[in-house]
């Protein structure tokens, strides 16, 4: 039990994938704008997090059976393409306005490496089916930790007189490296509560 509790407390914060690892910062600077499509990216980042460890755990296993670990890579892309597939036509179908408001960055999902790198991480470290959906899960809700929070950033940046060069894009990861900062101070919380994986 207590890795588990390891593998949510370093998801979210000690290793989040967005402002830890550094995967997943398309989605991060360009969705983070509005709270609603911060949330609605990140919900579907979480689904497609948990779908995709749960699929490809078991296909995990039949190629390290066969011994064609090399072609983890391949598969684990296709298998998130084709669930981002799935998901953006049940948007389209069911919530046409979240579908409008993620626009472009809803096929980006595929190619969001914070999706693939959860997958790949799960194996590279040798989690078992619970401890990869684990992390997989605490990963997503890292991952929405920090767009939620960078979105309301942004929102004080609207109101804030910011000096004409700064404006745009400067201002932004400005502001994306103090908040990524804002977590090196929880950097050893997993190691001083005595948790381990």
């Amino acid at each position: 039990m207590k890795s588990y509790f390891a593998l949510l407390i370093m998801g979210l914060i000690t290793n989040n994938f967005v402002l830890s690892k550094f995967l997943g910062i398309c989605p991060f600077l360009g969705v983070s704008k509005k709270l609603d499509t911060a949330v609605g990216m990140s919900t579907a980042v979480v689904i497609v997090m948990c779908i995709a460890t749960a699929v490809t755990y078991p296909i995990n296993v039949l190629l390290v059976r066969k011994d064609m670990e090399y072609l983890q890579t391949v598969v684990f892309i296709l298998v998130i393409a084709a669930l981002v597939q799935m998901i953006e036509m049940f948007l389209k179908k069911y919530v046409k306005s979240l579908y409008k408001a993620l626009g472009i960055y809803l096929p980006l999902i595929t190619t969001n490496c914070a999706v693939l790198g959860v997958v790949l991480l799960n194996v590279q470290n040798g989690y078992n089916f619970g401890q990869s959906m684990m992390n997989s899960f605490a990963g997503g809700m890292g991952f929405m930790l920090a767009m939620v929070m960078f979105s309301g950033v942004r929102k004080k940046l609207e109101s804030c007189d910011v000096p004409e060069f700064f404006k745009g894009l400067p201002i932004t990861l400005i502001a994306a490296s103090l908040t990524s900062l804002s977590f090196v101070g929880f950097a050893g919380i997993v190691e001083g509560m005595g948790l381990s994986v």
